[in-house]
């Protein structure tokens, strides 16, 4: 399957200044598949390394920095002749070796021609005490789940692609139902690549639930494995209330919905781990419409949303025939699954930062709130095709230069100040 992030591996390789390379993700977004794809494509061999319970990586790491001594035991241990330039050295799940972590600073220092890359879950996170993250010493790559875009080229449908990307709008709309119904399959199967590749590979709606299912418990483990124990019930309470507060009407994160009386001093703490995990996107609001956005920022008041929008369905198991054969997709769940979807769309494509904005003094609610071509971008989200927007349409008429976005289940249409824009054609 083909992965955008792959350009930006091939931009790292070829960079004068290259670092040693971190790919940060949450787990099973990919990040071990495509360092072997880079590797087997872009590099005469690879040196791999599984630092997961391996203890003859561990004592490679635990003794000292000294590079040299570092690279003969990586030879040993992995059976490759490393050499400068022709072989991708890969130190994979480095999460539980952070002295191997450590170690890229000095591979910066003492031997930079040798290309190094590592992937691990939870690399967001504070590891162990007596080992730091090399700040400043290395490259870091995101990788999320696949985009919509990458589903239709799993799925065959590059053309369709080609048109979104071109943005021939008036050939789109000609084709608008059925791209409809690809995103209807998007909604069900999401962007974690295993799930994606059964449905390509068999349209089994089971055997994706089944890995979805599977994904989710490996998150519940990791809870256990890695946070601090006081914190795993906590943790646990946050992330399984998600859905709960994404379908609801007002969809801001509410401490009181998980248990009577919790304030943020109770919580806090799990979601920074949650969020710190790559698992949950936090979107903080803003409450003022303006540049910069940051001065704006309240950070007692968020709302938080997952990685995948197929996990969300997951989570409360959604029937495939709401998302596949009736309408009830789009206009069930209060939006939030909509919400989820944009979210994840835009953080793929690197929109940073986003927040959300409400007003202390009226109604007004915007779902979300960018900076786009040093431009302040109000962008209102519709789950189906009823597009009246009170908010939007009066932050508009109080702003006469102001531009906005909607996304609906409308085709492409532009008006004076908005560009009302189909959710399949975020770009």
């Amino acid at each position: 399957m083909e992965r955008f992030v792959y350009q930006k591996l091939i931009e790292w390789k070829n960079r004068d200044a290259r670092k040693p390379l971190v790919l940060n993700g949450a787990r099973q977004v990919g990040k071990t598949w495509l360092l072997h794809e880079f590797a087997s494509c872009e590099y005469r061999q690879e040196a791999y390394v599984n630092c997961r319970k391996n203890d003859m990586a561990r004592q490679i790491f635990v003794q000292d920095f000294d590079i040299e001594r570092i690279l003969r035991a990586l030879r040993a241990l992995s059976g490759i002749d490393i050499t400068p330039g022709d072989t991708l050295v890969v130190l994979d799940e480095i999460q539980d070796i952070p002295e191997a972590l450590e170690s890229l600073k000095y591979f910066k220092e003492d031997a930079p021609e040798y290309h190094v890359a590592v992937a691990g879950s939870l690399l967001g996170l504070s590891l162990h005490e007596g080992t730091s993250y090399p700040v400043g010493q290395v490259d870091e790559i995101n990788v999320y789940p696949m985009s919509f875009e990458e589903f239709l080229l799993a799925k065959g449908d590059s053309e369709l692609l080609k048109l979104l990307q071109e943005r021939d709008y008036s050939t789109i709309n000609l084709v608008h139902d059925k791209y409809v119904d690809l995103l209807r399959q998007y909604y069900y199967v999401g962007g974690m690549p295993e799930a994606v590749l059964a449905y390509v590979e068999t349209g089994a709606l089971k055997e994706v639930r089944k890995i979805q299912q599977d994904i989710l418990h490996g998150y519940d483990r990791d809870f256990s494995k890695h946070a601090p124990k006081e914190l795993v019930p906590r943790i646990r309470m946050v992330w399984k209330s998600i859905p709960s507060q994404l379908f609801k009407e007002n969809k801001k994160f509410i401490y009181g919905a998980l248990r009577k009386g919790s304030r943020a001093k109770d919580f806090e703490l799990a979601i920074e781990w949650l969020v710190d995990s790559g698992l949950v996107y936090q979107i903080h609001r803003c409450t003022k419409p303006a540049l910069p956005l940051s001065i704006y920022e309240d950070l007692s008041a968020f709302k938080l949303y997952l990685v995948d929008v197929g996990l969300l369905g997951a989570m409360v198991n959604v029937d495939p025939k709401q998302v596949l054969v009736a309408n009830t997709i789009f206009s069930e769940y209060k939006g939030g699954m909509t919400e989820q979807y944009v979210l994840q769309q835009m953080v793929s494509h690197g929109t940073d930062p986003i927040y959300y904005h409400t007003s202390d003094e009226s109604r007004l609610e915007i779902d979300y709130v960018v900076q786009y071509d040093a431009q302040l971008l109000p962008i209102e989200v519709k789950a189906e095709g009823n597009v009246r927007a009170n908010s939007l349409n009066k932050l508009l008429k109080d702003n006469p230069d102001m531009k906005a976005v909607r996304y609906s289940m409308l085709p492409y249409k532009e008006q004076a100040q908005m560009a009302n824009i189909p959710l399949y054609a975020i770009l």
